[in-house]
């Protein structure tokens, strides 16, 4: 538990699963895949072997789906697919609103921690408008490095001119959160709006 004289003046975000809703997950590809008919197994063989290398911003987005649906001729076209994909992306409004709030109030230094590839992240970015609030973003496509990693922490930490004792971070994978815990890093495993609204008042910060 956080020393109660340590200020809190900075909140990593990520987005997928905290602020939005994740934007090419397991749901999204089992959709498109019903919806353009493609192979399951080659489809989700394809997208494992490759994604990781979108994600650390190694890989345009054109370049994903050249290996991982246009390997072959289809009845239907890049752009479709590429609309599609971003079709999936859907906010969550009370997160939102919340992250807004506490910067206000607390003069938050807000930044994203979070591992997605160049096009679909500028997109949410853009769609969302998440630059109202945030003021920066550690993204595994801009940074080279995919959380896990303990590095992409590590640089937000520098850019974001904080020691770990001094951020919250909220977070929808559990391992996620032990590993920033693990470098001094207050982290929520958010689950739900309101139980990160009661983890978050333990650390003085209330909507």
């Amino acid at each position: 538990m956080m020393d109660k004289n340590t200020q809190i003046t900075a909140l990593f975000l990520d987005i997928g699963g905290v602020l939005l809703t994740n934007g090419w997950d397991r749901a999204a590809r089992k959709l498109a895949i019903a919806t353009f008919g493609l192979d399951v197994l080659e489809t989700e063989e394809r997208h494992h072997l490759t994604f990781d290398t979108y994600e650390e911003g190694k890989l345009t987005l054109d370049e994903y789906l050249d290996r991982v649906v246009f390997y072959e001729k289809r009845t239907f076209s890049r752009a479709q697919f590429r609309d599609f994909m971003y079709a999936q992306s859907a906010p969550y409004p009370e997160m939102l609103e919340l992250v807004a709030q506490l910067k206000a109030k607390y003069k938050l230094k807000i930044a994203i921690v979070n591992n997605e590839g160049r096009e679909l992240n500028e997109y949410r970015i853009q769609h969302f408008n998440l630059s109202s609030f945030v003021d920066f973003y550690i993204s595994s496509c801009f940074v080279h490095f995919r959380k896990p990693d303990a590095d992409i922490y590590r640089i937000a930490l520098d850019i974001a001119q904080v020691k770990p004792s001094q951020v919250v971070y909220l977070e929808d994978r559990s391992m996620f959160v032990d590993i920033a815990n693990g470098l001094g890093i207050n982290g929520i495993c958010h689950a739900s709006y309101a139980d990160t609204v009661e983890k978050l008042a333990r650390f003085n910060l209330k909507g």
